[in-house]
């Protein structure tokens, strides 16, 4: 690996670093929205179901630029391939992109859901 190659890769390491930081965060946020929506059904507390619903859509919003960041990774990857590259290689990082693409699909979809459930009516669950 060249210096070049071990600087990005290291780059790109730093940024995967941060992003783990925003799972914490998302983490913590999830248990708390999991809270507000029992005391939601428990005591009919609208005011607890108002909040969970901002938190989810906070949520899905922020997944969805991590999602984003994992889709322009993967299609980097696809760009760079180069005709010396195994067969292999090929498939497999032309599967991380389809990957990474339905990722996004499903983040934007949960999005749609958890802005038009009003009556929380539909489980989100996400990864």
């Amino acid at each position: 690996m060249d210096y070049d190659a071990l600087e990005d890769k290291l780059k790109q390491l730093k940024i995967e670093d941060f992003i783990w930081l925003i799972y914490i965060f998302i983490i913590f946020l999830s248990w708390y929205s999991n809270n507000l929506e029992r005391k939601y059904y428990i005591y009919n507390d609208l005011e607890s179901k108002d909040k969970y619903r901002k938190i989810i859509i906070f949520i899905f919003s922020i997944l969805i630029i991590v999602y984003l960041y994992f889709l322009k990774d993967s299609y980097d990857d696809l760009q760079n391939l180069n005709k010396c590259d195994t067969n292999k290689k090929k498939n497999l990082i032309f599967l991380s992109f389809v990957a990474s693409l339905l990722i996004v699909i499903s983040g934007f979809i949960f999005l749609y859901i958890a802005v038009k459930d009003e009556d929380l009516n539909v489980e989100l669950a996400f990864s």
